[in-house]
Order: C-alpha cells, then structure tokens, then sequence
C-alpha cells in the first residue's frame, strides 16, 4: 500500500539528525496536527484532539530540514504513511509515521527565507546572506517585474 498524506502541524522538538548504517542522513522529528472544528453556537473554533506523527526525512532532504526546523514551527509534510504497532514495557500501542516526500512551512502563520542549495563549486547563500539582503519588494516595477532578475525576457511583450 502506498499511502501518501499531507499533515499540518507544528514541530514538537528540533529535529535530529542521524545517519543509517549505510552512511544516508536521516533526519527525525514529530509533528503535533490539532483536530479542530467550528461551533456555530459560541462562534469560535474548537480543538477536538491532537494526532501526533512521526517524521523521517532521507538524504538531502534531511539536511534541509535539519538546517530549517526548528522546534514550534508550522509545518506542512507530505509523505507516505505508516502505521506501525508496537509493544514496550506491557503496553501495546500504534504509531504513525511518515516518510516525507516533501516538508516547508506553512506560510499562513508566518514567513520564510529560501536559500538554494549550492551546486559543487558554487558558492552558496547563506540564511544570514538572505536576511540581510534588500527587501523583495524594493526591485518591483510597476509591472510587477523584478529589474535585478537575470533574465526577464520572458517578460517581453509578445506582438
């Protein structure tokens, strides 16, 4: 069964990296994705329940991740879904664990800086370079073009 999911949620704990015995890095972390529904009689939102998930990020993903995550960030992961049963100390219970496919955040409760991942011997943009750079917004014509792009040719008007 290849079940693939999108969670919402917030990261319960910094993720932590890992690596299998093969050498791939691996990243680990939970993510808390409340339940909620709308009472029309008090006009207000109510939390029902909280599903909590496990998240696995291989590769380059996970370094991304790692570099990006931070313990209480809004979070949207893609992935497949398993449910795992296990049994520890007497107790039996079942997890469900996602391997992600995908992970950003969520942008509806805040925002974020993307930094491209270098190529090899390329010089790579750190966050700090990104923050400290010049609004967005301050290269924006009236066009909605941005004059400091490379190449706005595509922008060219079509006859």
């Amino acid at each position: 069964m290849n079940d693939t999911v999108t969670i919402l949620g917030r990261v319960g704990a910094d993720p932590n990296r890992s690596e299998t015995p093969g050498g791939v890095p691996v990243v680990n972390f939970r993510v808390a994705s409340p339940q909620r529904r709308y009472d029309s009689k008090t006009q207000s939102w109510l939390e029902t329940n909280t599903n909590w998930y496990n998240v696995s990020a291989f590769r380059q993903l996970a370094e991304h991740t790692k570099a990006s995550l931070h313990s209480g960030d809004a979070v949207i992961v893609t992935g497949k879904l398993k449910l795992r049963e296990w049994e520890s100390g007497g107790k039996k219970g079942m997890s469900a664990d996602i391997d992600a496919d995908a992970i950003g955040h969520d942008l509806r409760w805040g925002a974020s800086a993307f930094v491209k991942a270098s190529r090899p011997g390329v010089p790579q943009q750190s966050v700090d370079d990104v923050q400290h750079s010049s609004s967005p917004d301050e290269n924006i014509d009236d066009d909605g073009i941005d004059s400091s792009a490379a190449d706005t040719s595509a922008w060219a008007e079509v006859s």
